[in-house]
């Protein structure tokens, strides 16, 4: 009989371990099994909520293309140098969200990042012919039902068009 109990009691104790930090856990009762690993998965120092690309230098054209349930917003610039990389069109609206003005104005801000200091392509001029950028965001029937006019800019100039 005392056979059966022990089996029953070591196997009780070998399926309560299992239960990790919580107070069911025989191995914590008395202070033993600290948990030496991180409590929280964010970084020291928080995460990056800034997005570190730049308002482009310079666009150069913008116009719209149609698609199947929309139209299909399509931006261009040239960069000052070679190297620039990671392009985006962002809302201009507090929180980087892509909404409408209550006035029917989109405003949004051609990005991209410039290349990286010390790089060769920072001394490298760029050359409209194959150095042009080009970014595109699409919108539905839907989204563009309230919008009167877009406004892309960059870095020292602003495009304005009709949907």
């Amino acid at each position: 009989m005392t056979r059966p109990t022990l089996a029953l009691g070591l196997l009780s104790v070998l399926v309560l371990a299992g239960c990790g930090d919580s107070g069911l856990n025989p191995l914590r009762w008395f202070g033993g099994g600290q948990s030496a690993g991180p409590t929280t998965l964010t970084p020291e120092g928080g995460y990056v909520s800034a997005d570190p690309r730049q308002p482009f230098p310079r666009v150069t054209g913008a116009s719209w293309e149609p698609t199947a349930n929309g139209r299909m917003l399509v931006v261009t610039g040239v960069p000052p140098t070679k190297g620039w990389w990671d392009p985006a069109l962002i809302g201009e609206a507090p929180g980087r969200r892509v909404a409408p003005d209550a006035d029917g104005s989109l405003r949004l801000v051609f990005v991209a990042s410039p290349p990286l200091p010390g790089s060769p392509e920072t001394a490298m001029a760029a050359d409209p012919r194959a150095d042009t950028i080009t970014v595109a965001r699409s919108f539905t029937n839907t989204e563009l039902a309230g919008i009167s006019q877009v406004v892309v800019s960059g870095a020292g100039q602003s495009l304005t068009l009709r949907p």
